[in-house]
């Protein structure tokens, strides 16, 4: 998901710039001005540097959590000294330009050898390189960070994140309980956690929804009942639950959809939407009619007019007269032949008819076999037909988002207007032409969901419009730039997925600023959570420290520790302590990480009460457990 140089401390002021929290922020588009304010939430000073400030701001807010902003060239090593690049911890180079990012990148690192660097870059080859070269750097891609949670957010169903932790998979689901879900038996919640599942959020009536529900906001002992949510992290041990749109269905119930009137009413209708919004198959289709009219009518008059002719006699010389064969028939017809004017001026017209279209039918060939661009070479699988996901848009995020989704292995058609290279996800369904269109040829009534993300806003909410009036049930993915748009948005389809792909992306570049290695990131209702690694270093806030503290003190899940030299384990015992040199991968939102930062520890409120022993030996194991809390 992101690149990055090996993971730093969870608090390395110390080590960077001397007591500084100050952090200069280059770029002030769409990216820029969300990791400012991104940053500011972790209370620390921001200056932002830009070639041009701009007239009106996307955050209306944003000036004043500024504490300065300056109009100059980021690559120029004295209007990052004006900046403050001698003291500062980190600077986050997120203009448009690969180019200038890395410029600035050098100027920085010449003024101060410590400072964090966190680049924007899509080359993402060079990034080792520079990693060698001058260090304690960063490169991050947004499209490629926020493409994850678009292809996500389109699966539709209960599966929130999937990421690999090197050759583990695993998997953030939520799933809501029935009265006959066999967890409704379970006499407590911590029974719901296991080697391979962590237990993270529950929401029950106490809580209103899954984003104001903190982690561990719920207690071990209560009792999980009918009608609570829960969200929680396991390791995929077999076949992921998000590939269920893949099954095959049984062969007696793909038969029986081929009986069903309903199925080939619906065939019928796509069909003729298709021939209608289509003018070359209009032309084809009158063509053909024509033809019929024609052939049909001549095989009459010459069978009434000659009845010494045979029935197949008439129909073929017709059709030689169509196939403009006019001289082969009237030219060597015998003198006394008792044609009158009109009937030979009637095959005339049929040798110039026939001519016209063949012409028609020669030219709708010449276009076919340009349009297919050579494809019968290396043809792309059709387009499925039921529970898959629409992909609306192929510029960068479409792309990375589909291949998201083939690496999820969701079924999925993309809608491009002018179509894709053949070495482009070859294995990717396609239909080329208008959006709203080739919905229909997408099979948008049975399909999963829809997920526009086009460079344009507007087409993304036109095409949603259209397509939840075909599809009232299905479900709408939609990509925004504009963070008011956004917000409007979100409101007015309280049941789409509005998501801004540059709001998603900044909070990994905050994070990224601490020193902090963002794996990977998605959404939990409204809010972002990160995937973050630790390196461990003396001095940090999470030294000395029991795993259990960690969790419940700055609201984080430990998902992997290591020792060095020692094996990796997942969902580590919460009496694990923290030792410099160790590794640890975290779940955390940018609150938690700033409790980290900041070492803020939630309080302790708990007791301990013994009320019993079933033996000796569960005496002994539980004075051993308290002891190791």
């Amino acid at each position: 998901m992101s690149h990055s140089s090996p993971p730093t401390s969870a608090s390395s002021a110390a080590e960077t710039a001397i007591g500084s929290d100050r952090f200069i922020v280059c770029g002030l588009g769409s990216l820029g001005q969300n990791c400012v304010a991104n940053l500011r939430a972790f209370g620390v000073d921001v200056t932002a540097v830009d070639l041009v400030l701009p007239s009106t701001w996307e955050l209306p807010d944003l000036p004043g959590l500024l504490a300065e902003a300056i109009e100059g060239d980021c690559c120029q090593g004295s209007v990052l000294e004006r900046a403050g690049a001698r003291q500062a911890r980190a600077i986050l180079l997120v203009t448009e330009s690969d180019r200038v990012n890395v410029a600035a990148a050098f100027a920085a690192r010449l003024l101060n050898p410590n400072i964090r660097l966190v680049l924007r870059l899509s080359q993402q080859n060079l990034h080792s390189l520079l990693a060698t070269q001058i260090g304690n750097l960063v490169a991050l891609e947004p499209m490629q960070l926020s493409a994850s949670a678009f292809a996500l957010a389109a699966l539709g169903d209960d599966v929130l994140a999937v990421f690999k932790l090197g050759d583990r998979l695993l998997q953030v689901v939520q799933r809501q309980l029935d009265p006959e879900d066999p967890w409704c038996r379970r006499d407590r919640l911590s029974e719901l956690n296991s080697r391979t599942r962590c237990l993270l959020v529950r929401q029950s009536g106490t809580h209103p929804s899954i984003s104001e529900t903190p982690f561990y906001e719920w207690q071990p002992d209560d009792r999980p009942v009918p009608g609570d949510r829960v969200v929680y992290l396991e390791l995929v041990t077999q076949s992921p639950r998000w590939s269920a749109g893949e099954r095959e269905e049984p062969p007696e119930i793909r038969w029986q959809q081929y009986v069903s009137v309903n199925f080939w009413r619906q065939w019928w209708e796509r069909r003729w939407r298709s021939w209608v919004q289509h003018p070359i198959q209009r032309v084809a289709i009158a063509c053909g009619l024509t033809v019929v009219m024609l052939l049909a009518l001549g095989t009459l008059l010459y069978r009434v007019w000659l009845p010494e002719s045979s029935l197949p006699s008439a129909f073929f010389a017709t059709a030689i007269l169509l196939l403009g064969g006019y001289g082969d028939l009237f030219g060597e017809w015998q003198a006394t032949t008792t044609l009158p004017w009109w009937l030979r001026s009637f095959g005339l017209m049929l040798t110039l008819a026939g001519t016209a279209l063949v012409g028609v039918l020669y030219a709708l060939l010449t276009e076919k076999v340009l349009s297919a661009r050579l494809q019968f070479l290396k043809q792309r699988p059709p387009v499925p037909h039921r529970d898959h996901v629409i992909l609306v848009g192929m510029g960068r995020v479409g792309q990375r988002t589909a291949t998201a989704l083939q690496e999820f292995r969701q079924p999925c058609v993309a809608i491009s207007q002018n179509g894709l290279e053949r070495d482009l996800l070859p294995q990717l369904p396609a239909i080329a032409g208008e959006y709203v269109a080739a919905l229909d040829r997408a099979h948008l009534d049975q399909a999963k969901s829809v997920a526009l993300v086009t460079d344009n806003e507007l087409v993304n909410l036109e095409v949603g419009l259209m397509a939840r009036e075909a599809n009232p049930q299905v479900h709408l993915v939609i990509r925004t730039v504009e963070p008011r748009f956004t917000t409007n948005l979100a409101r007015l389809f309280p049941d789409a997925q509005v998501l801004n792909a540059y709001e998603l992306a900044a909070e990994a570049f905050a994070g990224a600023a601490f020193g902090e290695n963002i794996l990977h990131l998605f959404r939990l209702g409204d809010r972002t959570v990160l995937v973050t690694e630790y390196d461990i270093s003396t001095g940090d806030t999470l030294v000395g420290r029991l795993l259990a503290e960690v969790a419940q003190g700055y609201g984080i899940v430990p998902v992997l520790y290591q020792r060095p030299n020692q094996p990796e384990a997942i969902f580590p015992a919460d009496e694990t302590i923290l030792h410099p040199g160790d590794r640890l991968i975290v779940l955390a939102t940018t609150a938690g990480l700033k409790r980290v930062e900041q070492g803020i520890v939630t309080p302790k409120r708990w007791h301990i009460l013994v009320e019993g022993a079933g033996s000796e030996d569960a005496a002994f194991e539980g004075a051993n457990a308290i002891a190791r809390l």
